[in-house]
């Protein structure tokens, strides 16, 4: 399986330019803050002054995990189809603030442990049932975790628009993503784990000890796709596939949460340039993901106390990045309004 070849977005010729039709803007220079900082971005991945935003769509990729047989959540594996049927019917946060914000929203069953039967609405992805137990055993084969990837890859490729957001649900995938947090940053395993969907503080030292025990039976690995396929979730693969291919079209990639940010650090092991393309939606509240952000060196949009997943940070940030690409593109400069005024 090929995967995708990564360029940097850095070009100081255009850097430049950006910087100059930003800064001849009818304000204090800087006065926009990071409305500046995303807009000179923006530019950088569509290679242009003349930045523009079309068709923005949120893939929400849903999966079962088979370390919950270890008491790891709050909540039993069944409201992850019981989830996925709220996100059919239209009823979740993220349906509500995808439709106020005029995005598309794509569900995919990437690995549920549950049949939904033939759905208008939902793409059927699924690897398989749920991953296994990687208390016990790797989560995936490589060839699940190679389908996964596929998959994300595929359906990004279908895509029209230029902004792509990523969200997911998955009872169980914080501990995922926390043991994947480990392995890939050396952060203590104690300073990963959080509450998930509301862990009893005994709750969450239980969920280190399992993480804990787990690394230490799976031994020292360091390619970031054994370390997906041992600890990751078929949400997660997809979703690194997805990334993967959105930077290779030179896509704006909005970042969630604390899940698919550990989707990002596996891709940008692999290829350290996607950073470039990754705007960050927000701050979780999910313990761990502050120290994800600062592994990134990332500023995020917005710290608005979420950790609920699903997309709602991308979609409750996008209208930030249609500020910043409509002031790039619709503010005067100083020298339109000087014509303006003499004309009058």
């Amino acid at each position: 399986m090929r995967l995708p070849d990564i360029p940097s977005t850095h070009d100081p010729l255009l850097a430049s330019e950006l910087a100059q039709a930003i800064d001849n803007k009818t304000k204090p220079l800087g006065s926009l803050g990071a409305l500046e900082t995303l807009a000179r971005q923006i530019g950088l991945i569509q290679q242009t002054t003349k930045v523009a935003l079309h068709k923005p769509a949120i893939l929400v990729f849903a999966a079962d995990h088979g370390v919950v047989a270890e008491g790891v959540s709050a909540y039993p594996q069944s409201v992850t189809w019981q989830m996925v049927e709220n996100f059919l019917s239209r009823g979740a946060a993220i349906n509500v603030f995808a439709r106020q914000n005029g995005c598309a929203l794509q569900i995919i069953d990437a690995g549920v442990n549950h049949d939904f039967g033939k759905r208008a609405a939902l793409m059927d992805c699924k690897v398989a049932r749920g991953t296994a137990n990687f208390a016990q055993q790797p989560a995936m084969s490589w060839a699940e975790c190679a389908a996964a990837l596929a998959h994300g890859m595929r359906i990004v490729g279908n895509l029209e628009g230029n902004v792509i957001g990523f969200g997911e649900m998955g009872i169980g995938n914080t501990t995922a993503a926390a043991a994947l947090m480990h392995k890939l940053t050396g952060v203590p395993v104690a300073d990963c784990v959080g509450a998930g969907t509301g862990l009893s503080p005994e709750g969450v030292l239980h969920k280190q000890s399992v993480i804990e025990a787990a690394v230490a039976l799976h031994g020292e690995m360091s390619e970031p796709l054994d370390i997906l396929a041992t600890f990751g979730g078929f949400e997660i693969a997809m979703i690194v596939g997805a990334m993967l291919k959105a930077a290779e079209r030179r896509m704006v990639l909005l970042i969630d949460g604390f899940i698919v940010s550990s989707a990002l650090l596996v891709a940008a092991r692999m290829q350290p340039a996607i950073l470039d393309y990754c705007v960050f939606s927000h701050c979780s509240d999910e313990a761990g993901h502050a120290r994800m952000l600062e592994h990134f060196n990332a500023s995020p949009l917005l710290n608005l106390g979420l950790r609920l997943g699903e997309g709602t940070g991308c979609a409750l940030a996008l209208p930030l990045l249609h500020a910043a690409v409509n002031f790039l593109g619709e503010m005067a400069t100083f020298q339109s309004a000087r014509v303006s005024g003499q004309s009058a």
